[in-house]
């Protein structure tokens, strides 16, 4: 058995991770101010883990928490474009000066490997598809910066240190758990409330702008994966599918998914949004023996019957 500490565990992603390791058996301590996590994602487990309610940036209360750790799964931070192009400060301060704080708590706790949720937003505007991890990142907002800064301080903490990372450039993750109500979670969590509750949704742009929209169990398992793959250290990876949906062939599956003919609104293309994300997964397959478990069109089922279980 070894001992896991996950930083965000009570979010979207992490609390799915911190499911994952209790049906492995293994130990698991979550760390996260809840900010944006939410309690009753854990509330099914709250009584097999050690909770622990911090924050990334405080380095000395944080620190403790990383003694007699095997693995940290780093997947805090402060999410949303939109949101670190109105507020670029706060989203430098957890995402780059919190990451920081974790490889060092890290370090100085001799973690035999760090994990860490980067992101495919690094890429930006970049034209070439798919996207490879030897493209040039041009990353269009804040918050792409930050995750950008978080994958150089890991790599940097790796030749310095000899602190085992790994980072993995997640591709759109969605899932049972990503919350609709929030105005900083994903497009689809957003459009599949909407045909639930009768509303209409709205596309910020054309349509057009395609995605790799990996369902949660592939980000989950491409994660554990990172976890002990020898060859992945120091390495940045991609986590996706290897295929893309337009928002409006989205809609279409949506459409007939809910047996409805809904028309998006449409509203103008948000400053900082990517317009094409496509990853190429050559590099999961080869060091983490990465396969996407679930396609996209099964995911998206599975996410609108979660809805049809718990929305109000």
């Amino acid at each position: 058995m070894a001992r896991y500490l996950v930083t965000g565990g009570s979010g979207f992603i992490g609390s799915n991770i911190v499911d994952e390791l209790l049906h492995r058996n293994q130990e698991v301590a979550v760390l996260d101010n809840l900010s944006t996590g939410r309690k009753e994602n854990l509330a099914g487990v709250r009584d097999r883990i050690a909770f622990h309610e911090a924050d990334i940036r405080d380095l000395d209360k944080i620190r403790p928490l990383f003694q007699n750790t095997d693995y940290v799964i780093h997947l805090a931070a402060l999410p949303s474009v939109p949101r670190s192009v109105a507020d670029p400060i706060t989203s430098n301060a957890v995402n780059i000066d919190g990451t920081l704080n974790v490889l060092v708590a890290a370090r100085d706790a001799k973690v035999k490997r760090v994990v860490f949720a980067a992101s495919s937003s690094a890429y930006g505007d970049n034209p070439v598809l798919p996207r490879v991890e030897t493209h040039m990142p041009r990353p269009l907002s804040p918050y792409a910066l930050t995750k950008l800064a978080g994958e150089y301080y890991c790599v940097m903490f790796t030749r310095l240190y000899g602190l085992e990372t790994v980072a993995l450039r997640y591709f759109n993750i969605f899932g049972p758990r990503q919350n609709p109500d929030s105005p900083y979670t994903g497009v689809l969590s957003i459009f599949i409330a909407a045909y639930l509750r009768g509303q209409t949704p709205t596309i910020f742009g054309d349509g057009e702008q395609s995605r790799d929209f990996t369902f949660v169990s592939n980000a989950v398992d491409a994660t554990l994966r990172a976890c002990t793959a020898e060859g992945a250290v120091g390495k940045v990876i991609n986590v996706g599918t290897g295929d893309r949906y337009t928002l409006n062939q989205t809609v279409a599956l949506l459409n007939k998914m809910f047996s409805k003919q809904v028309t998006p609104d449409h509203g103008p293309v948000r400053q900082g949004d990517v317009r094409e994300s496509h990853a190429d997964i050559t590099l999961a397959r080869q060091f983490l023996s990465y396969e996407p478990l679930v396609r996209f069109e099964d995911g998206l089922r599975r996410t609108a019957d979660w809805a049809r279980a718990t929305l109000r």
